[in-house]
């Protein structure tokens, strides 16, 4: 096995151009034309229910440490939308999931995110704030704290999946209308 010389190696830089056949702009790297494709991330996540109530947590970590969300997060490599939504409601809620249906998509440009959102019941009513939740609750739809959750997908999927609620089968939910993720609905529904 041969190994590379560090003096002859060259330095890495990029510049936004854009590539041949391309109508976007991207980083390439000026010496060897590797195109750094940097796509927009996936969000999976879930309205999770017990008895009527509502699983929320208090996020334990930036951005909007301390307001309440669903637990979602970022997909890693190697797993399917749902393997995710189950994952990150352990993670964060310590908490196992059955997933009914896909409830919602949005669409977050300012962030590059794509947020997929499903119905879920937890299985047992056992659970307890994962790493990154300070606290976890169960809310009756009339206790959800409206004016602290974390962001307005929170308030979408929520007044959506009540919406439906009892409905063994609709068409999934995406942004409400105008909505773009850059503002919080006005009021609580």
């Amino acid at each position: 096995m041969k190994h590379r010389d560090p003096e002859a190696a060259q330095d890495l830089s990029f510049s936004r151009r854009k590539p041949t056949g391309d109508n976007i702009e991207r980083d390439i790297c000026d010496h060897c034309g590797l195109i750094n494709y940097d796509n927009p991330k996936i969000v999976v996540g879930s309205v999770v229910t017990y008895a009527e109530k509502f699983l929320l947590c208090r996020r334990a970590i930036e951005p909007r440490k301390g307001f309440w969300t669903l637990p979602a997060g970022f997909m890693e490599h190697g797993e399917s939308v749902e393997e995710g939504a189950k994952r990150e409601a352990r993670e964060e809620a310590n908490v196992e999931i059955t997933l009914r249906n896909l409830l919602a998509v949005y669409s977050i440009p300012r962030l590059s995110q794509v947020q997929i959102m499903f119905c879920a019941e937890m299985l047992t009513p056992e659970f307890s704030a994962g790493s990154e939740s300070l606290e976890v609750a169960l809310f009756s739809w009339d206790e959800i704290p409206w004016t602290e959750l974390a962001f307005p997908s929170v308030h979408w999927a929520l007044t959506q999946f009540n919406g439906v609620k009892g409905q063994d089968v609709f068409a999934p939910f995406g942004n409400p209308d105008g909505a773009n993720g850059n503002m919080f609905p006005v009021r609580q529904p």
